[in-house]
C-alpha cells in the first residue's frame, strides 16, 4: 500500500479541524491583547534602577508614548514616580537539620501617576509578585543564578501589570 494516498486525508482533516478551532475561536469574541493605548503622548519616570529601565523599555516599545528623561518632567504630560521597589526572599521550609530547603521570592513596587501640576492620576498604589524556589546548598551559586532570573521574570510581569494600568487611565 502507498503511505502518500494515506496522508493526504489525515492532512485534509487536520487543516479542516484547524480552521474549524479558529472560525470557533473568533464567534467567540477571542482576540489577541493589543498594545495598550495611553491618553498621554509623554512621560517621565524618575530614577535608575533595573525596574525603572524596564518601565522605559516597556513604554517606548509601544511606540505612543515619548518618555522624557527626569529633568524635562515639567514638560511631560504625566509623571510616573516609583514610591519604592522592595525585593524580599522568604524562608518557607527547611529540612530536619535546619538548612533551607525552599524560599520564596518577593518583588513589589510602590508608584503613582500624576500631572506636572501635582494632579494624581493614579494614587500611591503597588504591585507585587511572588515566586517559589526550592534550594540546595550543594548547588547555591546556581540557585543564586536562578533566583535572579527568576527577578528578572517578575520585574517583567510587573512592568506589563503596570503598562496596563497606565493604560486604563482615561483622561489626564
Amino acid at each position: 500500500m502507498n503511505t502518500r494516498n494515506v496522508s493526504l486525508p489525515r492532512r485534509g482533516l487536520l487543516l479542516g479541524l484547524a480552521a474549524g478551532a479558529s472560525m470557533g475561536l473568533a464567534g467567540c469574541g477571542f482576540k489577541l491583547r493589543e498594545a495598550p493605548v495611553f491618553a498621554f503622548k509623554s512621560l517621565s519616570v524618575s530614577g535608575n534602577s533595573a525596574m525603572i529601565n524596564q518601565i522605559r523599555r516597556e513604554l517606548r516599545a509601544t511606540g505612543t508614548v515619548t518618555v522624557l528623561p527626569p529633568e524635562d518632567a515639567s514638560k511631560a504630560d504625566v509623571i510616573l514616580e516609583v514610591l519604592g521597589e522592595d525585593r524580599n526572599r522568604i524562608v518557607i521550609s527547611t529540612n530536619s537539620a535546619g538548612l533551607v530547603r525552599e524560599l520564596q521570592l518577593q518583588l513589589r513596587v510602590r508608584f503613582r501617576l500624576r500631572t506636572p501640576a501635582g494632579k494624581d492620576l493614579l494614587t500611591a498604589g503597588d504591585v507585587s509578585q511572588t515566586r517559589d524556589l526550592s534550594f540546595n546548598e550543594t548547588n547555591a551559586l546556581a540557585k543564586e543564578g536562578e533566583a535572579d532570573l527568576l527577578f528578572r521574570d517578575m520585574q517583567s510581569d510587573i512592568a506589563q501589570q503596570l503598562m496596563r494600568r497606565l493604560a486604563a487611565v482615561k483622561e489626564i
